[in-house]
C-alpha cells in the first residue's frame, strides 16, 4: 500500500472534507458524518477548557448523570487521550485551585488514565482477553441493549450523538451488556471504541474489563437504584418503571479465575515499554511526523522542530478495519486544519511505513503497541521520550492501588 498526500483541511471545512476522502472509511458512510456537537478537536478548544476548568465539588458530583448540569466530569478527556492536553500538564493545572479531596479525586481519575496507559503499553494484544477472570458471557446471539429503558437509550444517544459519555453511564451499559445480557464483552467495548472521541484501547478496555469483572473477579452490578440516585428523571418518565428490569442486583453467578499474563506481575523490559529517556537520534529529521496518540503544540517532537514540515497519515488498513464513527475522524482533522494556519502541514492516506521507509522523521514515542512495531521495521530519524505523568516500571500492575502506592503516587518523568 501506499501513501496518497491529500488536500490540507480548512478550518470550518472539516465535515465536508472528511466526507470527501475519508467517508468511504467511517461507520456512517460519507453522507451521515457530522462532528460532534459539544467537543472541537483543537489546541484553541483544549487550552481553553483546561483555563476554565473548575474542579469544586468534583469528589461529590463527578458520579453524577443528570441532568448535565449537576456533573462534575471535566470532559477533558477527547483532548487528554489525543495529547493536545497532556497528564503531566492537567495534574500541574490543578495545583491549590480546589479544595484538597477534589483535587485528590480528580488526579486519581488522571492516574487512572496513566495505569491504563502501562498496562496497554505492556501486556498489548493480550489485553484483549480477560486479565484474571471470565466474564459472565453467555454467547448472546444478536445482542443489543434495550433502547426501551431510558437510562439505556439516554446513554447511547449521547454516546453515539456527541461522541462522549461519564464515567458511570459507561460503567451502566458495560454491566447491562455482559453482566446481565451475557453479551461478549469485546462486542461491546468495540462499540464505545468506535464513537469515543476519546476512545483508547488503553483506558476503554480496561474500563470494560473491570466494570464486567476480568480484571478483578469482581463484576459492577447495575441496577435501578443507581439510576435513581444519579439520574432520578429517567425513571420517572420509563416505560418500565412499574416493572423495571434492573430493579434486583444482577445474579454475578462463581467466579471463574484465569492465569493472568505473564506481563501483570513483571515487565523484563520497561525500557522497552517507556520509551526513550532522552532524544535518540539516528539521522537528520526532514519532517516531524505526528500520532494520534500526540497532536498538540507541546508534542516534543513538534516543540523542538518548529521549522520542519509536519506529516500526519490516515492509517487506510487500520481505519477500513475499525470502521470509525465521522466524528472521531472530525475531530482529528479539525486540530489538522488548525495547525496548517500556520505550519507546513501533509496530510496523506494510506500505510504509515510509507512515511517512514522514504523520509526521515522526528517523532514522539507513543506507548502503543502499533508504534513499536511499525518503527521496529522503519526506524525515526529522531525519537522523542513521551511525556509520563509517571514512567514505567518492571513492578506489578496486577492492580491500580499496587500500582500507585508503590513509590508513594506520582514521580519524575525522567
Amino acid at each position: 500500500m501506499t501513501a496518497t498526500l491529500l488536500p490540507n483541511p480548512q478550518p470550518g471545512d472539516e465535515v465536508a472534507w472528511v466526507r470527501r476522502h475519508l467517508g468511504h472509511l467511517c461507520l456512517e458512510g460519507p453522507d451521515a458524518v457530522e462532528a460532534s456537537p459539544r467537543w472541537r478537536g483543537t489546541q484553541a478548544a483544549a487550552d481553553v477548557a483546561l483555563a476554565g476548568l473548575d474542579i469544586g465539588g468534583y469528589a461529590r458530583r463527578r458520579n453524577q448523570v443528570w441532568p448535565p448540569s449537576a456533573r462534575g466530569a471535566s470532559g477533558l478527556s477527547p483532548w487528554i487521550r489525543h495529547g493536545l492536553l497532556h497528564l503531566p500538564h492537567v495534574w500541574r493545572a490543578v495545583d491549590a485551585v480546589a479544595p484538597a479531596q477534589d483535587v485528590s479525586k480528580f488526579r486519581d481519575e488522571l492516574a487512572w488514565q496513566e495505569y491504563a496507559r502501562h498496562l496497554w503499553a505492556r501486556l498489548g494484544d493480550a489485553m484483549s482477553a480477560p486479565l484474571r477472570a471470565r466474564p459472565s458471557e453467555g454467547g448472546a446471539q444478536a445482542a443489543t441493549w434495550d433502547r426501551t429503558m431510558v437510562c439505556v437509550d439516554a446513554s447511547l444517544a449521547e454516546l453515539e450523538g456527541d461522541g462522549w459519555m461519564v464515567n458511570q453511564t459507561r460503567m451502566w451499559l458495560a454491566s447491562q451488556w455482559t453482566v446481565r445480557q451475557g453479551a461478549a464483552w469485546r462486542d461491546g467495548e468495540d462499540h464505545f471504541f468506535r464513537h469515543l472521541l476519546d476512545g483508547s484501547r488503553a483506558a476503554n478496555r480496561l474500563g470494560w474489563q473491570w466494570t464486567v469483572g476480568s480484571g478483578t473477579g469482581r463484576p459492577y452490578g447495575f441496577s435501578r437504584q443507581q439510576v435513581e440516585r444519579r439520574a432520578p428523571a429517567w425513571c420517572a418518565r420509563c416505560p418500565h418503571r412499574r416493572r423495571c428490569p434492573i430493579e434486583q442486583w444482577p445474579d454475578n453467578g462463581e467466579v471463574q479465575w484465569l492465569e493472568a499474563p505473564a506481563g501483570l506481575r513483571r515487565d523484563p523490559s520497561p525500557e522497552v515499554t517507556g520509551g526513550p529517556r532522552r532524544v535518540e537520534r539516528h539521522g537528520s529529521p526532514d519532517i516531524v511526523w505526528l500520532t494520534a496518540e500526540s497532536l498538540g503544540d507541546d508534542d516534543p517532537a513538534l516543540a523542538a522542530h518548529d521549522g520542519l514540515p509536519v506529516v500526519f497519515v490516515y492509517d487506510q488498513a487500520l481505519l477500513t478495519r475499525l470502521r470509525l464513527s465521522g466524528k472521531r475522524l472530525v475531530f482529528l482533522t479539525e486540530r489538522l486544519a488548525e495547525l496548517a494556519g500556520r505550519r507546513q502541514v501533509e496530510v496523506l492516506l494510506g500505510d504509515p511505513a510509507v512515511v517512514l521507509r522514504e523520509r526521515r522523521p522526528a517523532v514522539t514515542f507513543a506507548p502503543v503497541p502499533g508504534f513499536r512495531r511499525l518503527t521496529a521495521r522503519n526506524r525515526p530519524a529522531e525519537v522523542h521520550p513521551w511525556p509520563w505523568l509517571r514512567r514505567p516500571g518492571p513492578g506489578s500492575l496486577s492492580s491500580f492501588s499496587a500500582w500507585w502506592g508503590a513509590n508513594g503516587g506520582v514521580r519524575s518523568r525522567s
